[in-house]
């Protein structure tokens, strides 16, 4: 069975939309403007990198990150080389890049659930507010790496659902605090017997 990892940028109540500087949101670039950069927060980006056996997306996060990811050949080699999947039901393969490695379109969370329990290595979930959502409500996420930044930022998409589930228990498996407010919490869901 492989690791489903979901790892964000998440402010303290609990947004994802727009760390970056992704148009239409109102606070975009709030992980530029809300902290002094502190190369030590975002070191977890690099070990993530360097565990990860492939990707999941979901379809705008797909769009968003396959112009710009596969020139970004510095900062982002691994993950331009390991396998990509992307949850859609509507992109077809003409809609793929032919620059950013083998990519695999998944039609369902059936389709996800299959391959998490598949041989291989972790896979990562970056960005994807919606089908984080989705796969939370299924059960279905491993493990949250998450970067809490100190900000408020209202409304905007979150990561965590706000759908009646059932109580998913965290175990707590890595923390830090650094200078700059951010902290990195680390957590596995526990899995009943």
């Amino acid at each position: 069975m492989r690791t489903l990892i979901a790892t964000a940028f998440i402010s303290l109540d609990g947004v994802m939309e727009g760390p970056g500087g992704e148009p239409d949101y109102r606070n975009s670039g709030w992980t530029i403007s809300s902290t002094e950069f502190d190369p030590a927060a975002y070191e977890l980006k690099g070990t993530e990198q360097g565990e990860a056996a492939a990707m999941l997306l979901g379809r705008r996060s797909y769009q968003a990150f396959s112009p710009v990811w596969p020139s970004m050949t510095e900062e982002f080699p691994a993950y331009n080389a390991m396998p990509k999947y992307v949850l859609s039901t509507t992109l077809s393969e003409k809609d793929l890049v032919d620059n950013w490695g083998e990519t695999t379109i998944l039609r369902s969370i059936s389709d996800v659930a299959r391959l998490r329990a598949s041989d291989g290595g972790p896979i990562s979930i970056h960005g994807s507010s919606t089908m984080v959502r989705s796969l939370q409500e299924h059960n279905l996420i491993d493990r949250y790496h998450l970067l809490i930044f100190p900000v408020l930022l209202g409304d905007g998409k979150r990561l965590f659902s706000d759908a009646p589930i059932h109580a998913q228990k965290l175990k707590l498996v890595d923390s830090a605090v650094y200078p700059n407010g951010i902290q990195k919490n680390i957590f596995d869901v526990i899995r009943e017997p």
